[in-house]
C-alpha cells in the first residue's frame, strides 16, 4: 500500500489509545502501541502483523526515546504521533497538592523525542489529544485545564517552528466520550480537607461518577475519524469532536469577542503618544 501510514500512538494499553491503534490498523496503517505496560497494550490492541508494543511511561523522557528508536528501526519511520496518554487529577485548586499540579501538568517531556525522526524525513504529523478543557476552564478541573490549555499553546507555537521541515499538527479537542477518563484508574480525586469545599466536593464527584460509562460520545467513531482527518493533505489545526465540543468552541469564541469589545475604546488607548 502506497499509502501505508507508521503510527505511533501513546496510553495505547486502555480508553481511546486503544481505539485508535485499532482503528489506524484496520485502515492499513501499522502501528507502534505504547504503554507502561507492553502485555497490556498487546493484550488490548489485539494479535496483529504490523503491531509493535513497547514500553512508555511519559512521565521518562529516556522511555519516550527509546521507544522512538525501537520504532524507526523497527518501521524505518514515524508518520504520525498521537499524543494521547495522560491522567486527569480533579479537585479545588486548595486541595490538589503540589505534587499532584505538578504531575498533572509534567505530561509534556516525553514528546518531543519524534521530532528528529520526523525533521530527518521532512514530514509527519503530530496528533495531539487535548480537551475542550483546554479551550473553556470550569470548576473543580484547575490542574486539567491548566495542562491542557498549555497543550493548546504548546501545538499553536510548535507549528510554526515544525512547518518548515514538512511536519503538520492537529489538536484534537473531545467533549464527554465513553473511555475510561472517569474511573478510578484514569481520574484521581483531591483528598477533601477544606470545609468551605466541602459539600461542592461531595456534589461533584457524586454527578461525576453517575455519569461514568453514560457519556454520549463513541470513542470507536472518533478514532475512525482521527484516522480520516490524519489522511488528509492539510489536517484542521483543530477538531472539535463532538457536538458537545462544538457548542464549547461557539461559546468561548462569543464570549471573547464580547471581551475584546466590551472596553475596546480603552484598550485601543495604551499606546506611546508618538507611536
Amino acid at each position: 500500500m502506497t499509502d501505508k501510514k507508521i503510527w505511533f500512538v501513546t496510553g495505547a494499553s486502555r480508553g481511546l489509545g486503544v481505539d485508535i491503534a485499532k482503528a489506524a490498523l484496520a485502515a492499513g496503517h501499522a502501528v507502534v502501541a505504547t504503554g507502561r505496560d507492553p502485555a497490556k497494550v498487546a493484550k488490548a490492541v489485539g494479535v496483529h502483523e504490523d503491531l509493535l508494543s513497547l514500553k512508555l511511561d511519559i512521565t521518562r523522557p529516556e522511555d519516550a526515546q527509546a521507544a522512538v528508536t525501537a520504532a524507526v528501526e523497527k518501521f524505518g519511520r514515524i508518520d504520525v504521533l498521537v499524543n494521547n496518554a495522560g491522567n486527569f487529577y480533579a479537585g479545588f485548586f486548595e486541595e490538589l497538592s503540589p505534587d499532584q499540579v505538578r504531575q498533572q501538568i509534567e505530561t509534556l517531556h516525553g514528546r518531543r523525542s519524534s521530532l528528529p525522526a520526523m525533521r530527518k524525513q521532512r514530514s509527519g504529523l503530530l496528533l495531539t489529544i487535548s480537551s475542550t478543557a483546554g479551550i473553556s476552564g470550569g470548576m473543580f478541573c484547575t490542574a486539567y485545564a491548566a495542562a491542557k490549555f498549555g497543550v493548546e499553546g504548546w501545538m499553536e507555537s510548535l507549528t510554526p517552528e515544525v512547518a518548515p521541515f514538512g511536519i503538520r499538527t492537529m489538536l484534537v479537542e473531545p467533549g464527554f466520550f465513553r473511555t475510561e477518563l472517569l474511573t478510578s484508574n484514569s481520574t484521581t480525586f483531591a483528598r477533601p480537607s477544606i470545609n468551605d469545599y466541602a459539600e461542592r466536593t461531595r456534589e461533584t464527584v457524586s454527578a461525576w461518577r453517575g455519569m461514568d460509562g453514560k457519556q454520549g460520545g463513541d470513542p470507536a467513531k472518533l478514532a475512525k475519524a482521527l484516522v480520516q482527518l490524519a489522511a488528509l493533505e492539510e489536517p484542521p489545526a483543530r477538531f472539535a469532536a463532538g457536538a458537545d465540543a462544538i457548542q464549547t468552541f461557539e461559546t468561548k469564541a462569543t464570549t471573547l469577542l464580547a471581551q475584546a469589545n466590551a472596553h475596546r475604546e480603552l484598550s485601543s488607548s495604551l499606546s506611546h503618544d508618538d507611536a
